[in-house]
């Protein structure tokens, strides 16, 4: 173990006993290079986040800029600043009308934090309904909204009033009441191994929540901004929440979340009591002024019938082989079922050997997970592909 490992792992708060540990000197679009030269394809986007691949030029050049004008001046709400309000002008024009207001937060489980307030907040209510297989991040309101009980245990009591249903079934749905406040729905389950609502369960339940005045939230962090072939995944399913979590992609590789709404629900933060939901540095400028060149790119380079249409070749490349179970997938966005965890760990670790990092589940480790950049070319996702095959069989034996 080298001298910089070794103080990582000392000295640095570890988050497993089995970090990858590639020493990064640099990346570029979607390579990463460590300290030795050694090249990684990333097919992980680290998590969903490198959207546009690593570093691109117009993010890189914007954050620049704003460095040169100003950087923090005062916390979020106080000063109109350039860089928030173009990212917010930029960003509500790709939404529909209803969401037409923007809070900028740290990231993405604070814009979930935030919407647990807000629900709150605006309805009177205190009951909340999310779903088995959530995951809407590890902070203590995020992850009392998640349902994996074996990462919440050491953490009881979370917040009370939670109550979990089941994806796709709508009988269900007649659990949300006028008691309940909001529903949170990540678009396309992530964590659960990529589990896609069905198009007339995601239409009931906008129908319910509207019955019964509880606002719908969805949690697009991971899903979101281009990840499934759509800007917003809920545009596959043709209704809108009333409420949109964001984050990860946004920020182009810099740390960001939002929460977007209607102006009128985003006022109740601003009185009854003034300063209802306060952040240091949310709204940062070099953040904003990142973001809105993420989304520049996202609207002008990226095309979003190519990711659906490279994320198919990729599938087939791999389904190919016989050891994958099941797959689900949506634009670029990949859960591959294997036998066990213990294959999956084999094939992730040997294509981390080949100079292609993939990654598994949190709660679903069974599956090994893709996430490329949108902007990969059709050359890099056959190399890709071929890798992961010839990964899977050099760990057969």
């Amino acid at each position: 173990m080298n001298p910089s490992e070794n103080y990582f792992l000392q000295h640095l708060g570890q988050t497993n006993p089995f970090p990858f540990l590639i020493e990064v000197k640099e990346a570029r679009g979607i390579y990463i290079y460590d300290v030795d030269g050694k090249e990684y394809m990333d097919l992980i986007a680290g998590l969903a986040v490198n959207a546009v691949g690593h570093c691109h030029p117009k993010v890189v050049a914007a954050i620049k800029k704003q460095i040169d004008s100003h950087m923090h001046v005062m916390v979020y709400g106080e000063f109109v600043q350039a860089a928030q309000n173009q990212m917010a002008q930029r960003l509500i024009s790709m939404l529909p009308s209803n969401l037409n207001a923007v809070y900028p937060v740290n990231s993405g489980t604070e814009a979930n934090e935030a919407a647990i307030k807000l629900v709150k907040r605006a309805t009177q209510r205190t009951e909340i309904v999310a779903f088995n297989g959530a995951y809407h991040g590890s902070t203590n309101g995020s992850l009392s909204i998640s349902s994996n009980e074996k990462k919440k245990q050491a953490y009881q009591p979370l917040l009370p009033g939670i109550k979990f249903i089941d994806l796709n079934d709508e009988e269900q749905l007649n659990q949300i009441t006028s008691a309940t406040a909001g529903v949170f729905l990540e678009t396309i389950q992530g964590d659960a191994g990529v589990r896609i609502p069905d198009i007339s369960f995601i239409k009931a339940l906008r129908n319910r929540c509207s019955e019964v005045g509880a606002l719908l939230v969805f949690d697009e962090i991971q899903c979101g901004l281009g990840r499934t072939g759509k800007i917003f995944a809920f545009e596959h399913y043709h209704v809108v929440p009333d409420i949109l979590t964001l984050g990860k992609a946004l920020g182009g590789g810099m740390p960001i979340g939002a929460l977007v709404s209607s102006n009128e629900l985003l006022h109740h933060f601003a009185h009854s009591p003034m300063l209802g939901h306060i952040t240091t540095f949310g709204g940062h400028p070099v953040i904003c002024a990142a973001a809105n060149a993420f989304l520049e790119v996202l609207e002008s380079e990226i095309d979003l019938f190519e990711v659906e249409r490279l994320g198919k070749l990729l599938e087939d490349i791999i389904v190919a082989n016989g050891e994958i179970i099941a797959i689900r997938r949506m634009g670029l966005l990949f859960a591959f079922d294997m036998i066990s965890e213990q294959r999956v760990e084999k094939v992730v670790k040997r294509c981390l050997e080949k100079g292609l990092i993939t990654f598994w589940f949190l709660s679903h480790p069974a599956s090994f997970r893709l996430a490329p950049p949108l902007n990969i070319t059709e050359k890099e996702i056959l190399r890709a592909g071929y890798l992961i095959v010839e990964a899977i069989h050099e760990t057969s034996r």
